[in-house]
């Protein structure tokens, strides 16, 4: 297993080229006789045409994160892009897989089976959005900082019993209460729905949760891929309308982008449990129009407004076609100044994060994004 760490610069290398020039020589109408090149003179082949570089090829799991593939597998999980909508929402989520590896090796589910949760429903224009609150355990007396959570799918699929995890642990680890938010999903709901949605339920935690004992000034905002993106709009947002500023962000292999010819989306084009043709999928149905992709909400790596956001924690996967848009943004956001920890890991696939465990790399990512989120709570 590697980890790249970048603390605030140094992320963006310069890459020369040379270019290879070549003599014009001019001809006379009336063809001369050729010369003869003597002993000291070599004839000089004409350049040959620079070969297109290849995409590099996919890298292989470790053993760990193959057994969570492989009993994804024999529970009959198919591809997105080759599914119906309610398919896709039916079928077994990687979260089962990493379960079943669990109950195989008889890993006990303490302590995170301890934290108490409470369903709650969070009003907002178009209806009310289903949400849970994750309650650490022994936390002390409070106000206890707060996490607002936001799960991953696509904005398709999924919801905040399929990402159950990833709060157990952030609760546990920071001593935090997590606030697992749903949201309105498309194709019933398209975008920017699902954005609207993020930044309705953060402004109800900002106004209420003193009510569950949470300190609505030490409040950081966290999501996995879909949910990333909607966790760094709220922190935009938050900015822009001069509202309560997060303290913090965690964003794991965040979609920031909207290009599917990047480096990393060829070269795991074919990666299970996302692909090139299951992101192209989920953008299928989430967006209205092929003009809504240059979107700055969707288009996160193309925005030049980053200065003044809170510190980040971005987490990307080496087999993961979201790599280089997520390792793009925590380039971006260290050029505007803003405070990064950029880790990656190798060996495992996009929806690693929840499988701490089954997946010691997942177990190192979660505990550096708890000491982050500590280390943040308590300035």
């Amino acid at each position: 297993m590697t980890i790249h760490k970048t603390l605030l610069g140094g992320l963006v290398s310069a890459a020369l080229m040379t270019t290879a020039m070549t003599g014009v020589i001019a001809q006379d109408a009336t063809p001369a006789t050729p010369a003869v090149p003597t002993n000291s003179e070599a004839a000089t082949p004409p350049p040959m045409p620079a070969s297109p570089k290849p995409a590099a090829e996919m890298a292989q799991p470790n053993a760990d994160m193959k057994a969570v593939l492989d009993a994804l597998a024999e529970l009959e999980a198919k591809p997105f892009h080759t599914l119906s909508v309610p398919e896709a929402r039916n079928q077994a989520s990687p979260a089962d897989a990493a379960r079943t590896v669990q109950r195989d090796k008889k890993i006990p589910s303490e302590p995170e089976a301890l934290v108490e949760t409470k369903d709650i429903a969070i009003p907002g224009p178009m209806g009310a959005l289903p949400a849970r609150v994750y309650m650490p355990p022994d936390a002390g007396e409070g106000p206890l900082p707060v996490i607002v959570y936001f799960h991953g799918g696509g904005w398709v699929v999924a919801d905040i019993n399929v990402y159950d995890s990833t709060p157990r642990a952030l609760a546990i680890g920071s001593k935090a209460i997590v606030i697992s938010v749903d949201y309105r999903h498309a194709p019933e709901w398209k975008f920017p729905a699902a954005h609207d949605d993020a930044w309705t339920a953060y402004e109800w935690v900002v106004e209420n949760i003193h009510t569950m004992n949470g300190d609505a000034a030490r409040i950081a905002v966290a999501g996995e891929s879909a949910g990333a993106n909607l966790a760094a709009n709220v922190a935009l947002m938050a900015k822009d309308r001069e509202a309560t500023l997060p303290v913090y962000q965690l964003l794991v292999y965040p979609i920031a982008g909207t290009d599917t010819e990047t480096e990393s989306y060829l070269e795991n084009a074919e990666a299970k449990p996302l692909g090139k043709p299951d992101m192209e999928w989920f953008f299928d149905h989430v967006l209205e129009n092929p003009e809504q992709a240059s979107d700055p909400r969707l288009n996160l790596v193309g925005r030049d407004d980053l200065a003044g956001l809170p510190p980040a924690t971005v987490i990307t996967a080496q087999i993961d076609p979201l790599r280089t848009e997520g390792e793009t943004y925590a380039e971006d956001l260290d050029a505007a100044g803003v405070a990064v920890n950029a880790l990656h890991y190798d060996g495992v696939t996009h929806e690693f994060f929840g499988m701490a465990k089954v997946v010691p790399e997942a177990k190192e990512a979660v505990d550096a994004a708890n000491a982050d989120l500590t280390a943040a709570f308590a300035q």
